[in-house]
């Protein structure tokens, strides 16, 4: 066997798989470099669709870190927008009052609010019978706490036939009567929570006698009746909205009266003018003396302890 021809055979074949190697090499290499630019390309494109998709998270969570924000509260009149906001002329930021703050239309007795020594009440009123402008009974009644927020709030359905709904200025019409509570159990609820407290209203006794309920006079204080508050209407009973209008730069009962929103701005004219009110209070109900008998059987005074309550 001519192994010099074996040998040249065996060179022209490693010469051909050499080739042949190069070329699928190069083949494979511009296929792994185009796959690779491909990879390059679909992983650019999903990271520019990633990037876009975080973005559009973080604005929207960033619109509703921005609106949960604006919806907190800052003080206990501040739930308006900030363009409803005034100062007063007591130099004290105050907003608008609105039924949206902490408040669902007949709501009943909320479930959330903690109710401390001092509330607001207002009702509103239909007229009945023959004579409607002179008879009312209740309709609509709304307390609110120290800081405005809603304690309770219910239609009430009138045992007598309505004959004026006054709705253009009560709000009342006759579809809030479908879901009404009875006079009976608003009394119920509403005598629960002025139990021991003190009642901040304005003509307070008209809406004490629509309840058909008392309270006594020593834990009640009535806007109508302060003597600054009475000034502006020559020595008479003033109107809310114009006390609201003047010491707080309120516009309320500009439509259809809400007995909410009386009842925060009653409220809101009680704290304004908080110590005034109770030094007058003091004057017509000193307060009460206890009597206790000492070991040796002497007699002595004592001031009674005020129980404090969460406000």
């Amino acid at each position: 066997m001519d192994k010099s021809g074996l040998s040249s055979n065996w060179k022209k074949l490693q010469a051909t798989f050499k080739k042949e190697g190069s070329s699928t090499t190069t083949a494979s290499s511009k296929r792994k470099a185009s796959d690779r630019d491909a990879d390059h390309s679909a992983a650019k494109k999903r990271k520019s669709i990633d990037k876009d998709q975080t973005t559009r998270r973080m604005f929207s969570t960033d619109k509703r870190q921005k609106m949960g924000d604006a919806s907190k509260k800052t003080g206990p009149w501040d739930s308006a927008p900030a363009t409803s906001r005034r100062k007063s002329s007591a130099g004290v930021s105050t907003a608008s009052t609105s039924e949206s703050r902490n408040s669902k239309v007949n709501e009943g007795r909320s479930p959330t609010a903690e109710i401390g020594k001092y509330i607001a009440m207002d009702c509103e009123m239909v007229g009945v019978g023959p004579n409607p402008d002179n008879d009312s009974v209740l309709a609509r009644i709304s307390i609110v706490d120290f800081n405005g927020d809603q304690i309770y709030d219910s239609y009430v359905r009138p045992k007598e036939m309505v004959t004026d709904w006054r709705t253009h200025v009560s709000g009342i019409a006759p579809k809030h009567m479908v879901e009404a509570r009875t006079l009976e159990a608003v009394q119920k609820e509403v005598a629960e929570i002025m139990d021991g407290r003190i009642l901040v209203g304005h003509a307070v006794s008209n809406d004490l006698d629509a309840l058909l309920i008392g309270h006594p006079k020593r834990d009640i204080r009535d806007t109508s009746k302060h003597p600054e508050y009475r000034k502006i209407a020559g020595g008479g009973s003033p109107r809310l909205k114009m006390l609201a209008e003047h010491f707080l730069g309120l516009k309320i009962q500009e439509g259809a009266h809400s007995s909410v929103e009386d009842a925060r701005a009653t409220m809101a004219l009680y704290r304004r003018e908080k110590d005034s009110f109770e030094r007058e209070h003091l004057k017509k109900w000193p307060v009460r003396l206890t009597v206790e008998t000492q070991d040796n059987g002497e007699k002595k005074k004592k001031k009674k302890k005020k129980t404090t309550r969460k406000r």
